[in-house]
């Protein structure tokens, strides 16, 4: 996994956190789905880069 990637996906999970306790504070359902469906774009993401990781292992 390129670090660049592995970086992009922890900041999206992180801002999607943020994004959902922001929602959770305000009572904002749409700020809420919002934070949480970046933290699961930020997992695929993750996963994405790992499969990549194993397939270029199993290659070498």
């Amino acid at each position: 996994m390129s670090l660049e990637d592995r970086a992009k996906a922890t900041a999206k999970n992180i801002e999607g956190k943020v994004q959902k306790a922001v929602g959770d504070i305000t009572g904002d359902p749409k700020t809420q789905t919002a934070g949480t469906e970046k933290q699961a774009e930020a997992k695929v993401q993750h996963t994405v880069e790992n499969i990549k990781e194993k397939v270029k292992e199993a290659i070498d």
